[in-house]
């Protein structure tokens, strides 16, 4: 395993990953039925993108395994008035590449996140799993997260606008 681990990297995404991001993030089972990955990208992707990118609180990691990337994640740092105004962060769109789940590369990249989040002041990291990914749920266990809340969310209808509605 050590020599598999002396081969990654990680990065900050540029522009000309995007691509390859949307594919990773369309690879699953849930991403397949809510991403529309194509080599040619919906221009919101691109707009999130430079949204995430021109602000400093994120950080859309890349990893890669001899200059291939082979996985992705979404890191938002939250500066939180709770916890006597502890400094948070978001982990989120945890992908790795089909051919290489199962090697212990996810492990690696939270553990990249979470380093990250040091560098960052930050005291509190958090995630949510989707119900329907259970083992995902028994992988952030065994890295030490807890399943302290039950996360909910809202989702709103995107119009044709690009404005969401109710």
């Amino acid at each position: 395993m050590q020599q598999i681990y002396s081969n990654l990297t990680h990065r900050k995404a540029r522009i000309a990953d995007l691509t390859v991001i949307i594919k990773l993030l369309s690879e699953d089972e849930l991403g397949q039925t809510r991403e529309q990955f194509s080599e040619k990208l919906d221009q919101a992707y691109i707009d999130a993108f430079h949204r995430i990118d021109n602000d400093p609180n994120q950080y859309l990691m890349i990893m890669e395994m001899d200059k291939e990337i082979v996985g992705t994640c979404h890191l938002t740092i939250m500066p939180s008035l709770t916890f006597i105004g502890s400094t948070r962060m978001q982990i989120e769109a945890v992908r790795i590449a089909k051919d290489y789940r199962g090697q212990h590369l996810g492990e690696w990249m939270m553990n990249s996140a979470m380093k990250y989040g040091k560098s960052k002041g930050v005291s509190i990291v958090q995630l949510t799993t989707n119900k329907k990914r259970p083992r995902a749920k028994q992988f952030y266990e065994k890295l030490g997260f807890e399943a302290t809340h039950e996360g909910m969310k809202l989702y709103w209808k995107k119009e044709k606008s690009l404005a969401y509605s109710l």
